[in-house]
């Protein structure tokens, strides 16, 4: 029995955000959610960012994939995270596609529209009451897209890439409520972060999900909103055949996930008593027929660990049974990943672990 309230410092326009406040309600959670007040977040935490989610305890948890794992445990039932294999990795990429890869569209389509640019600006200054501020902050957001790889020559990569995304995710959600079956689990989280900020809710890209995707837009109000009754993933550890071809589109984004992987490597290779900064130079890979430059970020492979680790896990059996599963959809190469190096966190900083 919860002694108070869990308190959510979100906002509706920021992506992370979008990805853990489901967990709540699907937990049944007794929770507030406020408009982020950052001086106490930095006194909590060490840094500035959102979403952060307050304890009962007095606790600030910080990092959604960390507060996801934390809320897992603390509140296993209803469970977001399978205990099954295929589909327990196969959250975990979504997860990471979500994270590393969906904010290229994300970015893209907040940014290089002025509609959306200018609707996002609004957004930012209705948090804040602030509009010089919330116009500064704006300006550095609408700069980082350049960083992220999202420029006039990756545009027509990035808008193929979500249109094809949208028509699959529609195709599965005709047949079922939530990603791996008729409940929600960390997958379905995971893709919320680019979905519900920035997708369903900035000008260009919210009529473009209104007009072409109506079922993916009935599972953004699902997810906000989650059924009283949930029933469950799918039996034997199944993935449904509807699901492959999402898996196969978000695997556009693995060679930069892999040459990002390799860069840190290097990185770490050289700088062996160096705490991880938070970007280490542009990483330039691959991303469907163009090439494409982003920042690396040693962040990054902390969360390629996620899935490894998941998939290092399992028994052989288990993994020939993933193996199984995923052929075909082009993520075999980051399952077969194997970074030289390891980061790990102190406290909400990366650090190289011995």
């Amino acid at each position: 029995m919860q002694k108070a309230p869990y308190i959510y410092h979100g906002a509706d326009v920021s992506y992370f955000s979008g990805k853990v406040r489901p967990a709540l309600p699907h937990k049944n959670l007794w929770y507030r959610e406020v408009t982020p007040n950052l001086k106490e977040i930095v006194a909590k935490t060490g840094v500035a960012f959102i979403p952060v989610l307050m304890t009962p305890d007095g606790d600030a948890w910080q990092d959604t994939s960390t507060i996801l794992d934390r809320l897992e445990a603390a509140h296993p039932e209803p469970p977001l995270y399978p205990a099954t294999p295929v589909q327990r990795i196969v959250a975990y990429l979504i997860e990471l596609y979500g994270d590393e890869i969906g904010i290229l569209p994300a970015m893209h389509y907040r940014w290089s529209f002025e509609e959306s640019s200018q609707k996002a600006r609004v957004d930012f200054a209705l948090g804040s009451g602030n509009p010089a501020a919330a116009g500064a902050f704006a300006d550095r957001m609408a700069q980082a897209k350049d960083m992220l790889g999202v420029s006039d020559a990756t545009a027509a990569a990035i808008e193929a890439h979500l249109r094809e995304l949208l028509d699959a995710l529609c195709a599965h959600f005709e047949e079922h409520r939530f990603l791996l079956g008729d409940s929600m689990s960390l997958a379905d989280c995971g893709l919320m972060g680019p979905f519900y900020g920035h997708l369903f809710r900035d000008a260009v890209p919210e009529r473009l999900l209104l007009q072409t995707a109506f079922r993916v837009c009935c599972w953004i109000e699902r997810m906000n909103r989650p059924p009283l009754v949930q029933r469950g993933w799918l039996p034997n550890d199944a993935i449904a055949e509807t699901l492959k071809p999402v898996l196969r589109n978000m695997a556009d984004g693995v060679p930069m996930l892999l040459d990002a992987a390799r860069m840190i490597d290097e990185w770490l290779d050289a700088n062996p008593n160096t705490p991880p900064p938070r970007v280490i130079g542009l990483c330039k890979s691959t991303y469907r027929d163009t090439t494409i430059s982003s920042m690396c970020r040693p962040y990054t492979l902390w969360m390629i660990q996620r899935s490894l680790d998941a998939y290092a896990a399992l028994d052989a059996s288990e993994r020939a049974q993933v193996d199984r599963a995923l052929l075909g959809t082009g993520w075999e190469a980051l399952l077969a990943c194997r970074p030289r190096h390891r980061i790990g966190k102190l406290g909400n900083e990366l650090a190289l672990e011995r």
